[in-house]
C-alpha cells in the first residue's frame, strides 16, 4: 500500500470574484498571491519580461485623493502589459446621480477588472453586486487589503516567513488596523493592538481574525505592547473624512506617537502605511530611522497589487 507523503499547501481551485476584504482570499490563496508578487519584484529588478496582463484595462475609480494607490496601481497595469484609466469624481455620471449598479454595468463591458476608492464600504459592495468583472477595493472607510497584502510581503522579505512574527499596531483601530489584523491572523503573525479606549478595533474584524485561529491581543497600553515587538506599525490618527474630530483624537491619543522613548529597548522594524502626519502619530526621526522600512512597504504596494490583478484575471 503506496503512502501520500506529499505536504505541499494546496492552492485555491480559483481566486476570489472581488477582493474587497482581505479575507475574500484563503490563508493557501494569500500565501499564492505574495509569492507571486515576490516573483513580480524580482523580474522588475532583473528586466524579465511578465505582461500577464497584456491588452486587459483596469478601470481605477477615486473618490479619495491618493497617491501610492493611484500610481502603483496605474504602474503596475502598465508593466503588466496592460492599460489603466482614472476616473476621479467629476470624470463619471456618479456625480450627476447616475446610480453606481449602473456604473458597474456599464464599466464591466469595457473593462476587465475595476477598482475603487471610495469612502462608503456599502458602496463598494454595491459596485462588485452589479460587476461582471472583479471589483478591487483600493481603501473604503471600513478596509485597505491591498495595503495588508503590501504589509505582508514586507514583513516576509525581512523575516523570510511567518513563523515566530511578533506585530504591534499601535493608534487608531482604523481600515489600516483592521485589514492588518485579518491579514496577519491569516498568514500565522502574532499580533498586540495598542489604542485608547473607544478607538480599537471593531468586534467584528477581531471575530474574523478569531476565525482563523490567531485574533489579536488588545490593550490600552502602547508600552507593553511595543516590548517585544519585532515589527511596530502606525497610521494616522485623524483620517480623511474625521477633520471635526482633529482635537479630540489628538488629545485621546497623547502617548501613543512612535517616538524614541516609546520605542527605547526595543530593535522593532517601523511600518507606515503613509502618508505619515509628523509629529503626530510618529515623529520624523523615527520614520527616518534605520529601523524604518515605510519605503519598502510603499514599495510592495507595486508588487503586491500586481500579483492581485493577475491572479483575480488570470487565476492562480
Amino acid at each position: 500500500m503506496s503512502t501520500n507523503t506529499d505536504t505541499t499547501t494546496p492552492m485555491p481551485a480559483q481566486p476570489p470574484n472581488h477582493f474587497l476584504t482581505v479575507d475574500d482570499l484563503s490563508p493557501a490563496g494569500l500565501e499564492s498571491v505574495l509569492d507571486l508578487a515576490s516573483t513580480y519584484k524580482h523580474q522588475l529588478s532583473t528586466a524579465e519580461p511578465h505582461a500577464d496582463l497584456a491588452g486587459k484595462t483596469m478601470a481605477m475609480l477615486f473618490e479619495k485623493p491618493s497617491t501610492r494607490t493611484r500610481v502603483s496601481f496605474e504602474t503596475g497595469m502598465t508593466q503588466l502589459g496592460g492599460h489603466a484609466i482614472f476616473l476621479g469624481p467629476d470624470d463619471t455620471q456618479l456625480g450627476r446621480g447616475e446610480p453606481l449598479k449602473d456604473t458597474s454595468r456599464a464599466l464591466s463591458g469595457y473593462v476587465d477588472v475595476i477598482m475603487a476608492r471610495l469612502f462608503d464600504h456599502a458602496d463598494l459592495e454595491e459596485l462588485a453586486a452589479y460587476a461582471d468583472v472583479p471589483v478591487v477595493n483600493g481603501l473604503t472607510d471600513d478596509a485597505h487589503p491591498c495595503q495588508t497584502l503590501a504589509d505582508l510581503l514586507t514583513i516576509k522579505e525581512l523575516f523570510g516567513d511567518f513563523d515566530d512574527v511578533s506585530a504591534t499596531w499601535v493608534g487608531d483601530g482604523n481600515n489600516v488596523a483592521q485589514s492588518f489584523a485579518i491579514g496577519c491572523a491569516m498568514a500565522g503573525v502574532d499580533l498586540t493592538v495598542a489604542t485608547p479606549e473607544g478607538y480599537g478595533l471593531d468586534e467584528e474584524t477581531i471575530e474574523t481574525a478569531a476565525s482563523f485561529g490567531n485574533a489579536p491581543t488588545v490593550t490600552t497600553d502602547p508600552e507593553a505592547a511595543v516590548a517585544d515587538a519585532d515589527v511596530v506599525y502606525t497610521d494616522v490618527w485623524v483620517s480623511m473624512g474625521e477633520e471635526a474630530e482633529r482635537d479630540e483624537k489628538l488629545a485621546a491619543f497623547d502617548g501613543y506617537q512612535l517616538n524614541g522613548d516609546l520605542l527605547a529597548g526595543t530593535d522593532a522594524y517601523v511600518m507606515h502605511c503613509l502618508p505619515a502626519h509628523r509629529g503626530e502619530e510618529v515623529d520624523d526621526e523615527t520614520v527616518e530611522s534605520e529601523n524604518s522600512v515605510v519605503w519598502q512597504q510603499a514599495e510592495n504596494r507595486l508588487h503586491a497589487q500586481k500579483a492581485l490583478l493577475s491572479t483575480l484575471v488570470n487565476g492562480y
